[in-house]
């Protein structure tokens, strides 16, 4: 484990435990406590590492980081609490987002990506995904799928905004128009925000909604359309948020998620957004090279 590894660690763990402080579940208190289920799900160790199996990696750390970590579960009871800590981790996701600078950026990028999660016909049949995941065609990887789509809003530096898990055959608009007004205080937090998407985001009723909340769509145009000015500049910009769809499914596994339950894959992605808001917060804050090192777009 290197030093910018054990210090990420560190800073996150004590972060956790300062913003958990005052709080206590009912029951008897775990073994692992919940700042250290946050650390230790922040697979940013185990993506550095090159661990791509959970169960190597839990086994590792039980041997190697035991003076971080005294106690961990199973795999089994990993995943259960972990599935459990859904709120948690994405609690923890707005308030690391909240403590970077990148948190005030007036520009947003919004996209979507498949998130596979099945290929066989059987596994299709009796995973309980089923009724929310569906098939689907993404024109961008030029393939057929059976999963769903993660929807992500991010600054251009990379920090995560919102996200949201959808059936893949739901409008990309609609989704966009769901994650602002379910979260209310983003909108407040952030009046006059510039948002760039590309051409599926284009809209009549999704520029009005846009203007009623104080925001400004930018996309490109279509080819039988007038190019708007400036439209040029745009293709370098959304090619940002492809580098942290990069990030998440090739260094941070996405696409690997194992997930085949609606509580299992929202705990998956959740994990590795917050593995990447913790990486980017710990390098704004510190000014550490983990960030350059998972942000790098792959050529």
């Amino acid at each position: 484990m290197t030093t910018d590894l054990e210090t990420l660690a560190t800073a996150l763990y004590v972060k956790i435990d300062d913003s958990l402080a005052g709080t206590r579940r009912p029951g008897r208190p775990p073994r692992l406590t919940d700042a250290e289920l946050l650390t230790v799900a922040v697979a940013v160790m185990q993506a550095v590492l090159g661990f791509v199996s959970e169960a190597r990696w839990l086994r590792f750390a039980r041997r190697h980081l035991a003076a971080e970590f005294p106690y961990l579960p199973g795999q089994s009871g990993y995943n259960k609490r972990l599935r459990a800590a859904n709120t948690l981790i994405s609690q923890f996701i707005r308030t690391l987002a909240r403590d970077t600078d990148l948190w005030h950026d007036d520009v947003w990028i919004v996209d979507s990506t498949p998130v596979e999660c099945a290929r066989s016909r059987p596994t299709v049949k009796r995973s309980d995904l089923a009724g929310w995941a569906a098939y689907s065609y993404c024109p961008s990887h030029s393939r057929f799928f059976w999963g769903l789509r993660l929807h992500l809003l991010c600054t251009p530096g990379g920090l995560p905004v919102a996200w949201a898990l959808a059936d893949p055959k739901t409008d990309e608009r609609e989704v966009l128009a769901g994650m602002l007004t379910q979260d209310a205080d983003l909108l407040t937090t952030h009046p006059g925000q510039t948002v760039i998407g590309d051409k599926g985001y284009v809209s009549k009723h999704l520029d009005a909604f846009m203007a009623d909340h104080g925001l400004t769509m930018l996309r490109p145009s279509y080819r039988n359309r007038e190019p708007r000015p400036g439209e040029h500049l745009l293709k370098p910009i959304r090619q940002l948020i492809e580098s942290v769809n990069d990030t998440l499914k090739g260094q941070l596994g996405l696409e690997r998620h194992g997930a085949r339950t609606p509580a299992g894959v929202l705990a998956r992605v959740g994990q590795r957004i917050l593995t990447l808001t913790a990486a980017i917060w710990h390098n704004r804050a510190n000014g550490t090279a983990i960030t350059r090192s998972l942000i790098a777009y792959d050529h």
